[in-house]
């Protein structure tokens, strides 16, 4: 099922994806002309961030709807319609940079091979995305209300993550899995969120079976996760720098 995003919604509620992100951007440490690629750029808050330090960034994402956003916000920023598993630059750049997108693309090994091709010799990949264990009391209540099993993201341990990026030419300098508890407010926010993020262990359902089960699946967390007002979230992400050691060949 292809994920349909509300721009609106993600980003009246959920601010915190790309307030989260200000300190990876401190880790890519971008400089004044270089050219970064910004992979599932989303409605384009840190693709911007990035601009403003002088380097030349192009965002990219799947989602025509977040790309029109992302367009309307800034439009002296460059933003292209791509699949990060299978995408061409015209010339390679210094950098590519990640946040919160990968772990929708189960395809991986795709999505390495496409940046590893993005990149110059000695470039550097900087990254956040799910790991392993993300959101597991959500996927949990779900796959008891719902009866589904399969979920559509992708959440690596660090081994296994470093080990896929090391396999496509990189060298991995930094790779870290840490819990990062996240606050959502309002009495609805976990429902919200599901809607935002989460429609997806849905599919098959009607709007009605959909809007039951969203709050059926609140019920359930609401003893362990609704405290003052606000849901905490059990995210945990895994943050990676590498280094390309050698391009992969054409």
């Amino acid at each position: 099922m292809e994920k349909k995003w509300d721009p609106a919604g993600y980003q009246s509620r959920h601010s915190y994806v790309w307030e989260h992100g200000e300190s990876l951007i401190e880790l890519l440490a971008p400089q004044p002309g270089e050219r970064i690629l910004d992979v599932g750029c989303g409605s384009g808050q840190l693709t911007a961030r990035i601009a403003a330090t002088g380097a030349v960034v192009i965002g990219l994402d799947r989602s025509a709807e977040m790309l029109a956003e992302a367009r309307k916000n800034f439009p002296s920023v460059e933003f292209r319609l791509a699949d990060a598993a299978n995408f061409e630059i015209e010339e390679p750049v210094d950098a590519v940079f990640s946040n919160a997108a990968l772990h929708w693309m189960k395809d991986a090994a795709g999505v390495a091979a496409s940046i590893a091709r993005a990149l110059k010799p000695g470039g550097r990949f900087v990254a956040e995305l799910g790991g392993k264990g993300n959101i597991a009391a959500v996927v949990e209540a779900a796959q008891h209300v719902t009866g589904k099993t399969d979920t559509p993201w992708y959440y690596p341990a660090v081994g296994e993550y470093a080990s896929l990026l090391e396999q496509h030419g990189f060298e991995v300098r930094l790779a870290t899995l840490f819990d990062r508890p996240t606050r959502v407010e309002g009495e609805d926010g976990m429902e919200h969120w599901l809607t935002t993020f989460g429609d997806v262990l849905l599919s098959g359902m009607d709007d009605a079976g959909r809007r039951e089960a969203r709050r059926a699946i609140a019920a359930k967390l609401r003893p362990k996760m609704y405290r003052d007002g606000g849901w905490i979230i059990d995210y945990r992400r895994l943050r990676v720098r590498a280094v390309l050691l050698t391009r992969p060949s054409a």
